[in-house]
């Protein structure tokens, strides 16, 4: 099913702020509510839209065009089928829902009309129609919904695509009778259950302002070997304001970053993958946070490690070491250059682990590290690989199937997971280090932390790859407290207890980041509330969700390209944008 997603995955880049430079933000605003006003939603009886259950739903679209068929991706893939498929039920056995993009000249043709009634009995059929209620009167005996607007604008289709997947409710009503089935006042109402895509005016900011002290500080980053690269993103009141891309993959070659390229999160997997799976599990009862790890590890029973407790490793004060440079013992038996049932385990290009690796060697040198008494805060990625063992062991799946399983696929967050060569192409993902040292080659998709990249590309501190787009989707879900899509994926509760402060030791949350509550460090920025929580990644990577200003700001760079550089900390890049947002938002 995810297959079918993926091998026909189209990506758009599709930002009003860049669509709309040239027009007035009072202007687009105006037009963007009358387009809300006057779509209408039509045979909603059975509730089909706005769409759930996206992990079930194999989605394709005809005679869409750019505009409708950009917006509706940003939702889901929904590959644009050609229309000679249109007419071959052979063609389509792999989708299950269609949106059809109507007009006046194909609602002329009856023969057009009489396949759209065969699809309805077959697929799920949703209609996105732009023209006269003359032609919309011709689906007059159609059970399928329908989403009307009269006007042909690429302002109407945005907003029916999002009708589509709740990014909009829909809300208008028929002005007057069209048919015998369509009457003067007819109209469904729904809820808006998505993020939704405006502008930054949309929520109050002065988007041409902000857009260039945030455009300000990318060339200062660019120019000042910062990072080649970056994506940011910033979502405010549930409507995604701004998404845009600076600067290329590299420094020296003329490859630019889109909104849509996928970025090596390092740390960001410990709250966006392994973080939710515990929380997941601890709400199902299968993660208790005052057992021990003993409790949970028949291997670690024996250890100095078998009577820390699982909330001290997720707050960071187990007394674990950091890390262990794990790749520094590697000998030359340990690795091949090229595959085989001996050596299965890609660690990057020509580079093949011995198998089993991280189970005979990895681990046991884990388990038998020293610690310190628990209590006193020590960041440590051992933590992650701990609590993925844990997960693992509970929820009897594999870290990435397991969170790809529960949440990706039916958050719609479709370009994020482990090991993403397996499934996009090399030039959507953004290269992270040439190293020189341990792999020997550029690492384009294949982890940047070594010791994830042993383990296979699947750890519980690194390994995770995602757009901003992905990340949005996962800020919001916390900010809305555990729902998203009309779906309750965690319990309020689950939220607020993870992501809360909890000791004097340490600003952290259970697995989360949060505010440093010494004002000097001005940590994660300036202008940020005691109530931010979210996480930083070595690559050069932020994200941060404020509920006090219902705010989410993703930074995505790759700023160990080709090297690691250490002006992103230096100039204060990631902090910097964060205060230039604050700034802009009204004081109330």
């Amino acid at each position: 099913m995810r297959l079918f997603k993926l091998t026909f995955l189209c990506f758009f880049l599709y930002n009003f702020s860049l669509v709309y430079a040239q027009q007035n933000p009072a202007e687009i605003l105006t037009t963007l509510n009358r387009m809300t006003a006057s779509s209408v939603l039509l045979n909603n009886g059975n509730s089909v839209i706005p769409l759930k259950n996206l992990e079930e739903l194999k989605i394709g679209s005809f005679f869409a065009s750019p505009a409708l068929h950009r917006m509706l991706n940003k939702y889901e893939v929904v590959p644009n089928l050609t229309p000679s498929a249109f007419s071959n039920d052979k063609d389509l056995k792999r989708v299950n829902t269609l949106v059809v993009e109507v007009n006046d000249t194909l609602l002329t043709n009856p023969h057009f009309i009489e396949r759209l009634d065969q699809l309805s009995k077959t697929k799920q059929l949703i209609i996105a129609g732009f023209g006269s209620y003359a032609c919309l009167a011709q689906l007059n005996n159609l059970k399928s919904p329908i989403i009307w607007n009269r006007d042909t604008s690429d302002y109407a289709k945005v907003i029916v695509a999002q009708i589509v997947f709740g990014g909009v409710a829909a809300e208008g009503k028929l002005p007057v009778s069209v048919s015998s089935n369509f009457d003067e006042g007819a109209g469904y109402t729904t809820v808006k259950t998505r993020l939704e895509y405006s502008i930054p005016e949309a929520v109050g900011i002065d988007g041409a302002k902000m857009t260039a002290e945030i455009d300000a500080v990318a060339k200062e980053m660019i120019e000042g070997r910062a990072a080649p690269g970056a994506v940011v993103m910033i979502v405010k009141d549930n409507h995604v304001i701004f998404e845009k891309a600076y600067g290329n993959h590299y420094y020296d070659v003329e490859q630019p970053v889109n909104t849509d390229d996928i970025f090596d999160l390092a740390s960001i997997s410990k709250i966006a993958a392994t973080t939710l799976a515990v929380m997941k599990l601890d709400e199902d009862e299968k993660i208790d946070l005052n057992k021990t790890i003993g409790t949970y590890l028949k291997d670690a029973r024996n250890t100095n490690k078998a009577n820390i407790k699982v909330r001290d490793v997720m707050l960071h004060q187990a007394g674990f070491v950091s890390f262990i440079p794990f790749y520094r013992d590697l000998s030359s038996e340990d690795f091949r250059t090229d595959s085989s049932a001996a050596y299965p385990v890609k660690v990057a290009e020509n580079y093949y682990l011995k198998k089993g690796y991280f189970e005979n060697v990895m681990w046991p040198l884990m388990l038998q590290s020293k610690v310190k008494p628990p209590g006193a805060y020590l960041y440590s990625d051992l933590s992650m690989y701990v609590m993925q063992k844990i997960v693992e062991a509970q929820s009897k799946k594999p870290l990435d199937e397991f969170v790809k399983q529960e949440f990706y696929d039916k958050l719609g967050m479709y370009s994020t997971g482990f090991n993403p060569r397996e499934r996009f192409p090399a030039a959507r993902i953004v290269p992270t280090e040439l190293d020189k040292t341990f792999r020997k080659s550029q690492l384009i998709g294949y982890v940047h932390d070594q010791g994830a990249a042993m383990a296979g590309g699947v750890a519980g501190h690194a390994g995770l790859f995602s757009t901003a787009n992905d990340l949005a989707i996962y800020g919001q879900l916390l900010l809305n407290k555990g729902v998203y899509g009309g779906e309750a994926y965690l319990k309020p509760e689950t939220v607020d207890k993870y992501t809360r402060r909890y000791s004097a030791n340490s600003r952290r949350g259970l697995g989360f980041d949060r505010q440093d509550p010494d004002p000097a460090k001005e940590y994660p920025s300036k202008s940020a509330p005691p109530s931010v929580f979210g996480h930083t990644g070595y690559t050069g990577t932020a994200i941060w969700m404020d509920p006090d200003h219902q705010l989410i700001y993703i930074f995505l760079s790759n700023r160990v390209q080709p090297f690691v550089s250490p002006y992103l900390s230096k100039l204060d890049i990631r902090s910097r944008i964060h205060d230039a947002i604050y700034k802009a938002i009204p004081k109330k």
